[in-house]
């Protein structure tokens, strides 16, 4: 009789520690790491496109002047452009051309940059978001010119005949800034484009990829010479691309033209942009 009292209490205990703790309970305890989470999501490309074949020949053309009346040979040279040492392609790859005419030089780098998140709880695109933003805040773009806010009040008081740039080291007098009764490119007259000197400002760009900006930037080289670079980054999910497009014209009285280079520099993006998404 003692043992079946103790079979039964002995069931009993078993019961209680086994029964109301399952899956559905809400009080369960699930214990994170251990089946609980499922990693972060990979980015949209696991491949980058080989830099030094992005860019069509037609537009290479039309960004690199000079470059068309070359014999077929040398034309072909010049297109083929010439690979930025890089150390993990699948990770990053690049490439660079460049071409000399009588006007001037013009040069073109590519950058395709492929963020992988190493964090299992952080997506490759989260992770992209950071890289990008990084850029954009190291490119220190200007506020946006509010709508009552006229571009002439500015408190840096910057050139705005040039506008996005950056001039190290010029002295106030130097001949190129309009002072000499051009517009600041060297051409007398009126300025070098019907733009809005606010709107060719360093600036976010909206419509080109998840996220873009645009830099203009204006040095010196040299004694004289002067040379502007017109950079656009846009990210694409877990991509991010950079293109800079830079002139040099063969007088050192002369300044690049930013509306010209802005706006091949964009076409070429929104190029790029188009080709991730086929």
């Amino acid at each position: 009789m003692a043992y079946a009292i103790g079979a039964v209490l002995i069931a009993a205990l078993a019961a209680g520690c086994t029964g109301g703790g399952g899956a559905d309970d809400p009080g369960a305890d699930d214990k994170p790491g251990i089946g609980s989470e499922s990693p972060a999501p990979p980015g949209k490309y696991r491949t980058l496109p080989d830099a030094c074949r992005a860019i069509p020949r037609a537009t290479l053309k039309d960004l690199l002047p000079g470059t068309a009346d070359l014999p077929e040979a040398q034309q072909d040279k010049a297109f083929e452009g010439a690979a930025t040492v890089t150390y993990d392609t699948d990770r990053r790859i690049g490439c660079r051309w460049k071409s000399d005419a009588p006007q001037g030089t013009r040069g073109i780098h590519l950058d395709f940059e492929r963020v992988v998140s190493y964090d299992t709880s952080v997506s490759d695109d989260d992770r992209a978001r950071e890289v990008y933003a990084k850029k954009e805040g190291a490119a220190d773009l200007p506020a946006p010119t509010l709508p009552d806010q006229s571009p002439d009040a500015s408190p840096s008081g910057s050139d705005t005949a040039d506008p996005g740039a950056t001039d190290t080291g010029t002295p106030d007098d130097d001949p190129t800034d309009g002072s000499d009764g051009t517009d600041g490119t060297g051409t007398p007259g009126g300025p070098a484009s019907d733009a809005p000197a606010d709107s060719l400002q360093p600036r976010l760009l909206d419509g080109l990829g998840d996220s873009a900006f645009l830099d203009d930037v204006l040095t010196r080289s040299g004694s004289t010479a002067r040379y502007r670079t017109v950079s656009v980054v846009f990210r694409t999910s877990n991509v991010i691309v950079t293109v800079e497009y830079t002139a040099q014209p063969a007088l050192p009285t002369e300044v690049p033209d930013s509306a010209e280079l802005q706006e091949k520099a964009q076409a070429l993006a929104r190029q790029l942009v188009d080709s991730f998404d086929e």
